[in-house]
């Protein structure tokens, strides 16, 4: 019985075949690398360039992006001013990676920019920007924390849609992690209602906003994370902002964890007294 050979019948065609395969390996890197570096090229663009500080209250914050070059998350932060003067501090994180991401990342962070000009509430802005990016298609989504600040009186009002919650810090050492209700991640179901908690910043302190890259791990379970980086905050004895928040992005590299990571910190410069973090 005569057998068909499908593998090449001599060394020449051989060495062909394998320069072929070898031709399109190299291709497929080059795209993937392009690709790449597309998504670190929104990624960059899409984030703040600098940050405002507010009258008492001085922002800062860190990047890390992710330790896989090919895997571009959606981490974003922003600080920005509400409506009658208000601050505005957000941190999110874009389920998935590559371009998309890095695409609907921007989407996120100029939708919670534009709606801020019509409510000064961050709960009302989670459900605008939610039904907002559910309409625009697509099937990702956000996890988000969204905060203001009312400098001249300290308060404060915290919603958050799926997303890490905020660590607290004193300049006399006390720290913690804010307790408060959240929602779902915007982008999954219309019609979503995000509780807001409300405090009055009084003592001088910190603010920590921060992603998941920073705090959880395949090792690290999410509150060992928290736990470390309020003892970070409450250590952080006046430090300048930007200082903390590059303290604070070191806790990833306890976690293992491969993902982006951004970290935000807001200073309050307020008048010593009770706390009401």
């Amino acid at each position: 019985m005569h057998r068909h050979h499908s593998a090449p019948d001599n060394a020449q065609d051989l060495l062909v075949t394998l320069g072929r395969l070898v031709d399109q390996a190299l291709e497929n890197i080059q795209f993937q690398r392009a690709r790449a570096e597309l998504g670190l090229a929104l990624q960059r663009h899409m984030l703040p360039g600098g940050l405002p500080d507010f009258p008492g209250l001085r922002i800062g914050a860190r990047y890390s992006p992710s330790q896989d070059g090919l895997a571009v998350g959606g981490d974003f932060y922003d600080a920005f001013t509400m409506r009658d003067g208000v601050a505005a501090l957000t941190i999110g994180d874009v389920q998935g990676h590559g371009v998309e991401a890095a695409a609907f990342m921007g989407e996120a962070r100029a939708s919670l920019r534009a709606l801020a000009s019509v409510t000064i509430d961050p709960g009302e802005v989670l459900s605008f920007a939610n039904d907002l990016l559910i309409s625009l298609g697509g099937d990702l989504f956000t996890t988000c924390c969204l905060l203001s600040v009312l400098p001249e009186s300290g308060e404060l009002s915290v919603a958050r849609a799926g997303h890490v919650p905020i660590v607290w810090g004193t300049d006399d050492g006390d720290s913690g992690i804010l307790v408060d209700a959240g929602g779902m991640p915007l982008g999954i179901l219309r019609g979503q209602r995000y509780p807001v908690t409300r405090r009055r910043l009084i003592r001088p302190g910190y603010l920590v906003l921060l992603t998941d890259g920073v705090v959880e791990g395949p090792s690290y379970p999410i509150d060992e994370g928290l736990a470390a980086v309020a003892e970070l905050v409450g250590a952080a004895d006046g430090a300048d902002p930007g200082e903390l928040a590059a303290r604070v992005i070191e806790v990833a590299d306890l976690t293992g964890h491969e993902d982006d990571a951004a970290v935000l910190v807001a200073r309050y410069d307020g008048r010593p007294g009770e706390s009401g973090v």
